[in-house]
């Protein structure tokens, strides 16, 4: 009766303290043994001995017994468990993801059809920077299942001017670190890839073949033109985007379905010094939040069918004066990078 008080109280005890059911199993435990052993050290009559009461033998039996009924019971538990895995990622929506898209779901060119393709879809996003920030944000909170995003650089506090995606207190931080604490805070229902290197000949047909969509937010020529000229050959779409102080631009670049690629736009490189980076040039802070929703509206219009995409057109946009322009563009039959696509 004491041994049973005992252990009640001790159950109490790590209930009131917070403690897990292992330590409180473990305190059982030893006193279990505690009691055997008195049975075993202890003079037959003994005071103690007769308030425990049983014998060493039956405490023993008791004991076994107990495990026993205990691994049963976790075995069935795992059992259950086993049997109602998470739905898959192309799987049902859940209801969380029922209420977080349900303004999605209510267009009547997304639909519930629509939202499924963008749970299953895989982007790669090119550039963690000012354009790649707000196309993984609003990508990720359309829910986009899968995303991959590949940036060799890190968080420094002069991208914070427009990198909505990066905060102070991660700089220093590895760049597709930082935009997957961002994306897993925003959705938990996305998977982020990160990939911490530069985009180069080696890993880039591998990689983008890997996914459905690409889009590009690089800054450099040399990168713009390596994406462009795998997609072509992978047949992959590309949204490709660029910015410089008040002017920013983008399309849709599809050969494989007709459209023009980025080189049948532009097919020579500008000469040094004609098109200044954003760390040369500068740029105005909304300006990449502007072009960077229009790529991710491309992505997400590509992904589910919605409406018309900007394959075959240009949109330049000139934030100073408020002005948008479209421009018509045809592929070029002796482009190097799509004639044979």
């Amino acid at each position: 009766m004491a041994v049973a008080v005992l252990g009640l109280a001790l159950l109490a005890l790590g209930r009131w303290l917070g403690l897990p059911w292992r330590l409180r199993l473990g305190g059982l435990a030893a006193l279990w043994l505690a009691a055997i052993l008195a049975h075993l050290a202890l003079p037959e009559g003994h005071a103690l001995r007769a308030a425990i009461g049983g014998s060493a033998a039956g405490w023993a039996v008791g004991g076994v017994a107990a495990a026993l009924i205990l691994a049963y019971r976790a075995g069935l538990n795992c059992l259950k468990n086993r049997q109602k895995p998470e739905p898959p990622a192309d799987g049902p929506f859940r209801p969380a993801e029922l209420d977080r898209y349900a303004r999605h779901i209510l267009l009547r060119e997304i639909g519930g059809p629509g939202q499924m393709r963008l749970k299953g879809a895989r982007v790669l996003v090119v550039g963690a920077g000012g354009l790649g920030s707000p196309v993984l944000l609003y990508l990720a909170a359309a829910g986009v299942g899968t995303l991959g995003v590949i940036d060799d650089d890190v968080v420094e506090g002069s991208n914070l001017q427009r990198q909505i995606i990066h905060s102070d207190q991660r700089i220093g931080l590895p760049k597709v670190q930082s935009a997957e604490i961002a994306v897993k805070a925003l959705n938990p229902f996305v998977t982020l890839r990160p990939y911490q290197r530069r985009l180069t000949e080696d890993i880039a047909e591998a990689l983008i073949a890997e996914y459905d969509l690409v889009l590009d937010g690089t800054d450099n020529f040399d990168t713009r033109y390596l994406v462009n000229r795998v997609c072509a050959k992978l047949g992959k779409p590309l949204v490709a985007g660029a910015m410089t102080q008040w002017e920013g631009q983008l399309s849709l670049y599809d050969p494989a379905h007709g459209s023009p690629c980025y080189e049948c736009v532009f097919p020579e490189r500008p000469a040094p010094g004609m098109v200044p980076s954003c760390a040369e040039a500068g740029v105005v802070a909304p300006l990449p939040g502007i072009i960077g929703s229009m790529m991710a509206m491309e992505a997400v219009k590509h992904l589910t069918g919605a409406g018309e995409t900007l394959a075959g057109r240009l949109v330049i946009h000139d934030a100073l004066y408020g002005e948008t322009r479209e421009v018509r563009v045809k592929r070029r039959p002796d482009c190097p990078a799509c004639a044979k696509a």
